[in-house]
């Protein structure tokens, strides 16, 4: 359920821009997550690190892409965000007794030092991984974009992607295709793949951690008999 919470700005940009575009998409995402911080706070009294690094971050790249009307800001807000989580996860490992991975699960599951390291040490690499995954699928929308550029000599948005008509000319008219299928293709990737791929990541953890977490029930096991045994 939280993870759903966690990906709630990414549904409704996804759902907005299929339907309205990605200035208004974009403008959605940052209202969501203003509405995700207070619901948060409001429920438990404090804000989650995460959620406000991803505010803070998409406010600045989406309210610059609104008011330049450029896309590549927002563009770039998952690898922004993505490569801070890296360097926070990764500046656990120095600063602290324990590394964010703990902090977050100690409470549920007893294991290792080692292997909340390691966990840690992965999620760093995750991260890092997701920001130069975006960087390489939008890089295909910046890459038309320029091409289309070119070939209009006019900034991107005073062609509109989403409604290339026959008043281009026949090569401005692809060019304008292939940025639309671009942009398409950079948002399914944003919504069922950074999604998917972190869904398939957190399960591949669970499993990691489910060992400890029976050798924890175990362990619970003869401590609740000893204390019925006390009270007999």
């Amino acid at each position: 359920m939280k993870l759903l919470f966690d990906f709630l700005p990414i549904l409704l940009f996804f759902i907005a821009y299929k339907t309205y575009g990605i200035f208004i998409a974009t403008a959605v995402a940052i209202a969501a997550s203003f509405i995700q911080v207070t619901l948060f706070w409001l429920k438990n009294r404090r804000f989650e690190k995460m959620h406000l690094i991803t505010l803070a971050l998409i406010t600045v790249l989406g309210g610059a892409t609104l008011l330049f009307q450029d896309r590549s800001f927002f563009m770039w807000k998952p690898t922004a965000v993505n490569w801070a989580f890296a360097v926070a996860f990764l500046g656990s490992h120095f600063i602290g007794q324990k590394t964010l991975v703990e902090r977050m699960m100690s409470s549920a599951v007893s294991a290792p030092n080692f292997v909340w390291s390691r966990l840690n040490i992965s999620w760093v690499l995750f991260f890092v991984l997701m920001g130069v995954a975006n960087l390489i699928v939008a890089g295909y929308f910046f890459e038309a974009e320029a091409l289309l550029i070119a070939a209009a000599g006019n900034p991107v948005p005073a062609i509109d992607i989403n409604a290339c008509g026959p008043e281009l000319s026949r090569q401005v008219l692809a060019l304008c295709e292939a940025a639309k299928t671009a942009e398409s293709d950079w948002v399914d990737f944003k919504m069922f793949g950074m999604m998917g791929m972190t869904i398939a990541f957190v399960i591949g953890q669970a499993f990691y951690l489910a060992r400890y977490m029976s050798e924890s029930e175990s362990d619970s096991e003869p401590e609740t008999a000893t204390e019925s045994e006390n009270q007999e």
